[in-house]
């Protein structure tokens, strides 16, 4: 259904549909339409339109379930076309934005919390002009995300460069060197005047990378630069003056760290006009071998093709946690690449020992061991047993176990644990010496 058509509309209308497959739609609900229908309609466009509005021909009372349901605007028709366009019109530009190379060229991956994330922070960076906070767990991207709002930043506001400061890796009494500048004289080593980060980054971005590590002391000074663009060389008497795009990133709770005082909550409100949360890669399983296969060609640049990946090393890929998130997927497609042979595809023996799941050697069973020993550690851990004391115990179960089915035959037993006899014996021992002190 197109725009001109919405203006015929009229009360008798039920739920209708109206888009190009891929595109953005609305649909259109009549006065006595039931909240039901609209629900179904939208879970029916969920899968063929990339934004929806839905248009009420009377007042809603509830456009919160709709919005939850996935619509992405609701509102009562007013008889006006051109309100209704241009949203659309700003949906295809979004979409637009999201396919272009400044956005598809610095990432990998089309998993729905990936989209989210980037289209709200494309709606910040473009149609915003405030401060953008990004928070994420370590290795998921942030100062990817960064470049990208720099990147497509307002069209009129280009000249400037990014410029990056990592608050982790500044010695503390220097950091507000780095951010203002400093005359010459100002401190010990200081034979010359410098131009800080702020001033660099005029008419551009600054990017404070891990913000949640900036010293208490050096906050409010940040906190007159990003209100009104003003600061003073360290050891200088001069305001200068630098307008610039702030972004700033840390994987720290800001807002707790608000409450025990070490983050001023004036400068939180500051530098988080827009907040951007980018999703962990356990949130992102379908990004995995993308990813891998995108981080493997960059280990092996000189390699025209990209091997293909054994379904036994992808579901180890897609079940392995990745506490460093996108630097741990990194560094394991790396590993595999310095291990990986020919032209063939990327098979198990491919994979480090330390990056292969936990074999269960010797006859397969159907009666659930596996799951029972997995579900006997996590009961473990929960009861607070630490790795060493569970380590021990299982070694205990397991001597005590090929004992027992060898009939008290310690090289038997030994040869069932794949250890010497002397191991099965000095642990037999130490058993007894402990079952014997007070």
């Amino acid at each position: 259904m197109v725009i001109d058509e919405l203006r015929s509309a009229d009360k008798t209308m039920h739920v209708v549909e109206c888009s190009v497959s891929g595109q953005p739609g609305i649909i259109v609900c009549s006065e006595g339409c039931s909240r039901r229908r609209i629900l179904e309609a939208l879970r029916q466009c969920d899968s063929k339109l990339s934004q929806v509005i839905v248009v009420h021909l009377a007042q809603t009372s509830d456009p919160w379930s709709e919005l939850a349901a996935g619509a992405d605007d609701v509102q009562c028709w007013d008889g006006r076309v051109d309100v209704v366009y241009a949203k659309l019109r700003r949906k295809l530009e979004i979409d637009e934005l999201l396919g272009s190379p400044e956005v598809t060229d610095l990432v990998v991956g089309d998993s729905p919390a990936l989209r989210h994330a980037l289209r709200e922070l494309v709606v910040a960076a473009r149609f915003g002009t405030g401060p953008i906070l990004i928070l994420g767990e370590t290795g998921t991207g942030k100062e990817v995300a960064a470049r990208i709002a720099h990147r497509v930043r307002p069209v009129g506001n280009r000249t400037g460069q990014l410029v990056v400061v990592d608050c982790t890796t500044i010695v503390p009494g220097l950091l507000g060197s780095e951010l203002f500048g400093h005359e010459k004289g100002a401190f010990t080593g200081a034979v010359s005047a410098r131009s800080g980060a702020c001033a660099v980054a005029d008419g551009g971005t600054l990017f404070l990378d891990e913000v949640g590590e900036l010293p208490l002391e050096l906050q409010p000074e940040l906190m007159r630069v990003v209100q009104e663009g003003n600061f003073k060389h360290v050891g200088g008497d001069r305001w200068q003056h630098s307008s610039f795009r702030l972004l700033c990133a840390t994987n720290r709770d800001l807002m707790q760290d608000v409450h025990s005082g070490r983050f001023r909550s004036d400068l939180y409100y500051r530098i988080a006009s827009a907040t951007i949360q980018l999703p962990p890669l356990r949130d992102r399983v379908s990004d995995i071998l993308p990813l891998f296969t995108h981080f493997y060609a960059a280990a092996r640049s000189g390699q025209v093709n990209t091997p293909e990946v054994d379904p036994a090393v992808i579901r180890v890929l897609r079940n392995r946690d990745y506490p460093g998130n996108l630097r741990d997927l990194r560094q394991l497609a790396f590993r595999v690449a310095a291990r990986h042979v020919g032209d063939g595809p990327i098979t198990p023996g491919d994979l480090p020992p330390q990056d292969r799941p936990v074999a269960m050697c010797g006859e397969s069973t159907d009666d659930g061991s596996s799951a029972d020993l997995a579900a006997a550690v996590r009961q473990a851990i929960a009861r607070g047993v630490t790795l060493r004391a569970l380590r021990d115990e299982v070694s205990n179960v397991a001597v005590d176990s090929a004992l027992t089915e060898s009939g008290g035959n310690v090289r038997a037993a030994a040869a069932l644990l794949g250890v010497t006899d002397r191991a099965i014996q000095q642990r037999r021992a130490r058993d007894r010496k402990a079952a014997a002190s007070p």
